[in-house]
């Protein structure tokens, strides 16, 4: 299991790369440093991985069949999926500038990915538990 964390974790950095790329092909509009939208985008990234972390441990507990199998995680990993949703549309929203100005689009978009991603494993895992009852 260990694993397959670690390379989530690296496969979610890679998805950053393009990100730093592309603030640098902009036309002179670069902004370095922390801005607002930077930080909100960032805080919805990391919300939306430890959804999705949350999510797929809980889809290996289920797999166990140890305790209630791992329903309370998915709960928490769809909870928290949708929030991260929630939030990353307005950030989408309310800043309008492009990649690279500072207004966290890219951020955004990623945060979303990983929210899905939580909320699908946490529906897997919900269709195995009302599998085994």
């Amino acid at each position: 299991m260990k694993i397959k964390l670690v390379s989530f974790v690296i496969l979610s950095a890679l998805l950053l790369a393009p990100t730093i790329a592309s603030a640098e092909a902009t036309h002179g509009n670069v902004v370095y440093g922390f801005t607002t939208g930077r930080l909100w985008a960032t805080l919805d990234a990391v919300l939306g991985l430890i959804s999705a972390v949350i999510g797929g441990l809980s889809l290996a507990r289920s797999v166990r069949r140890i305790g209630n199998g791992g329903r309370n995680g998915s709960i928490v990993a769809m909870v928290l999926g949708l929030i991260v949703l929630g939030y990353a549309v307005v950030h989408l929203t309310i800043f309008t500038g492009d990649f690279g100005t500072g207004a966290g689009r890219a951020g955004a978009i990623i945060a979303i990915v990983l929210g899905l991603t939580g909320m699908a494993l946490a529906g897997l895992t919900f269709a195995r538990s009302r599998r085994a009852s």
